[in-house]
């Protein structure tokens, strides 16, 4: 399979959202970039090397199966063809298991994981009705893989995108989809640099990581990057960890 040349990239304002976006632009991707209104996205659209491919900025819910509809079918219309989806949108939740709600459950499992499935659906029977091959990278987490208190629900929704990735290659195989995940630990996102901020807060976090840094967004982008490319064309049902050997213990 030669490598994907269109994407379609969920949350795409800000974070490894917007590093993902830039990295796939630089490979020479045209770019259907979502999040949840089009004027969260003007940054990302005037990274220099997004701005020099096509770019279309989509509102997308992933909460909302008829938002979830159009803006799939938008993307589409827009690229001609998507070869390449990378789940990145999601919603953290830091709350004890006894405090949490079930309007907060829903709120992380629809958009971190059923969100994430309903997407991928769409993409899959796409590709199958046209006798293409394609690739899905979805963002996971090494909360999905350890525990750690107070993350229950967002541990547990990207624990279920760890298994939806295997479930979905396995299905996929013989029609040349391969579907991986990546699982990054803690990122040096603009959102994580107040957290990390507090020296306290910082160390405490840093001696978890065998390598003793945080990833960066380059980095986790570069993961995705790969696991879309042709030298990954014997790679499917996996989940690269980007943690600096956190769940190497």
């Amino acid at each position: 399979m030669g490598q994907p040349r269109t994407a379609l990239v969920t949350g795409t304002a800000a974070g490894l959202g917007r590093a993902i976006a830039v990295a796939l632009a630089r490979e020479g991707y045209d770019l259907a970039l979502t999040d949840l209104a089009t004027d969260m996205l003007k940054d990302t659209l005037a990274q220099p090397d997004v701005a020099g491919r096509k770019a279309v900025p989509i509102a997308l819910d992933l909460r909302s199966q008829a938002s979830i509809a159009a803006a799939y079918e938008q993307a589409l219309t827009a690229l001609g063809n998507i070869d390449l989806l990378v789940n990145n949108a999601g919603r953290a939740l830091v709350c004890p298991v006894v405090d949490v709600s079930e309007a907060e459950w829903d709120d992380v499992i629809d958009i971190n994981l059923k969100g994430a499935f309903f997407l991928s659906q769409r993409f899959a029977r796409t590709c199958i009705e046209r006798g293409r091959p394609g690739v899905i990278v979805s963002m996971a987490s090494t909360h999905g893989m350890i525990g750690i208190p107070d993350r229950s629900v967002y541990g547990i929704s990207k624990a279920g995108l760890i298994q939806m990735t295997r479930m979905m290659a396995i299905e996929w195989a013989g029609k040349n989809i391969r579907v991986n995940a990546v699982a990054p630990t803690t990122v040096l996102t603009e959102s994580r640099q107040k957290m990390l901020s507090d020296p306290k807060v910082r160390a405490d976090m840093l001696s978890r990581i065998p390598t003793g840094r945080f990833a960066t967004p380059e980095e986790v982008a570069a993961a995705v990057v790969y696991l879309a490319s042709a030298g990954a064309a014997s790679v499917t049902g996996h989940t690269l960890m980007v943690d600096g050997g956190l769940t190497a213990y």
